[in-house]
């Protein structure tokens, strides 16, 4: 007699996803939905990398708050739990050095891979933009360009030469030319 088939559940919490055990994989759930991906690969890695070099070094110029690339736990609610690849989160929030407290991100940016386009186009950008976050960058670094949604975008704005962000209280933008971003190594 074999061993009975273990069942997922049908809907996650983000206190389920946290209580995974850690497995090198990032988990997430949007509206109950659970997201697993691997490792990253390194092209991602890479991007990333100089992408959060850029918005520190503007937020350096332009104080409003702070660029993070970490596995963090961002919740909207008991059904949400995601790991931007990159944020920015304002100071009022990131001073309180809790996590659970962080969640008026001024901008994300999600670096696609081929296991989170879906997620990353789909459910976190419907995610991102009923919560408000003003800004969302979807990278597509294979294809050298990126998608710019706001909240009320029904279809994003494609960019193959540059990003440029504003937030609120900048007095200058950051510009980030593609170019630099994909350029080889």
């Amino acid at each position: 007699m074999g061993m009975p088939a273990l069942r997922m559940p049908d809907f996650w919490t983000a206190e389920m996803v946290q209580a995974m055990p850690a497995d090198g994989m990032r988990h997430e759930t949007v509206y109950g939905e659970l997201f697993v991906s691997p490792s990253p690969r390194l092209w991602h890695e890479l991007v990333a990398e100089r992408l959060q070099r850029h918005l520190s070094a503007y937020l350096t110029v332009e104080p409003v708050g702070l660029s993070f690339k970490p596995i963090a736990d961002i919740s909207w609610g008991s059904d949400v739990l995601v790991q931007p690849d990159i944020f920015v989160a304002p100071f009022e929030e990131v001073r309180t050095l809790d996590w659970s407290r962080v969640k008026s991100l001024l901008l994300v940016a999600e670096i696609l891979s081929p296991s989170t386009a879906r997620a990353d186009r789909f459910a976190k950008r419907i995610l991102y933009q009923r919560v408000g976050i003003p800004c969302y960058w979807v990278i597509d670094a294979d294809r050298r360009h990126a998608e710019v949604w706001t909240p009320a975008s029904i279809t994003p704005t494609i960019e193959r030469t540059r990003l440029t962000w504003r937030p609120e209280g900048a007095a200058t933008a950051c510009v980030i030319e593609l170019a630099e971003l994909f350029r080889e190594v």
